[in-house]
């Protein structure tokens, strides 16, 4: 199968773990050992703030959610927009990084988007590819825009964008309307 990083996972309607419905997977590695990524569509009631006072000496103001990057527990993590914080750029423009003072320079800046997760989302070697042939995920390429886009409205927006590129590559449009209602 062919690498799946650089790409959403969606989670499909079929898909049954409730760790996963409706979600969105930044993939940051795939291989043939197996795959990781970040569900970037689940915050958590903790606001950064919080977490930053039973973590770090020195305190945070920002108002930002925490985000459940899957059920796997981990070290914390973050995707964001700043070149020079990135252990690794994951798509153009987003970088992902485990540094912890990497992190805690992000959550005190303002210039530079940011989500900082806990837990990441795992699959061992094959395990991903056998939920994609059960039709457990879509996919789409990631893009910086969606990363940082409306966690309540992402599933919806990313879902309804697959099936528009369906329904032009199958019909063989050559544009489609925004919204097919108005026709």
């Amino acid at each position: 199968m062919e690498s799946l990083e650089k790409h959403f996972l969606i989670a499909s309607p079929y898909m049954l773990d409730p760790n996963f419905q409706r979600t969105v997977v930044l993939m940051v590695q795939h291989s043939e050992e197996g795959a990781f990524g970040l569900v970037i569509n689940r915050p958590t009631d903790k606001l950064l703030k919080d977490l930053w006072r039973e973590i770090n000496s020195s305190p945070c103001d920002s108002e930002e959610p925490v985000h459940l990057g899957g059920p796997v527990p981990g070290p914390i993590m973050a995707i964001h927009t700043d070149p020079e914080l990135g252990d690794k750029e994951i798509i153009p423009g987003v970088y992902f990084t485990l540094d912890n003072s990497a992190v805690d320079r992000l959550v005190r800046q303002q210039e530079h988007r940011y989500k900082v997760f806990v837990g990441h989302s795992g699959w061992g070697p094959g395990q991903l590819e056998r939920e994609m042939k059960v039709g457990a995920w879509l996919t789409l390429p990631a893009t910086a825009e969606y990363c940082f886009h409306d966690q309540s409205e992402i599933w919806s927006v990313v879902t309804h964008a697959i099936g528009r590129d369906l329904l032009v590559t199958g019909l063989g449009l050559k544009r489609f309307p925004h919204d097919p209602t108005v026709n």
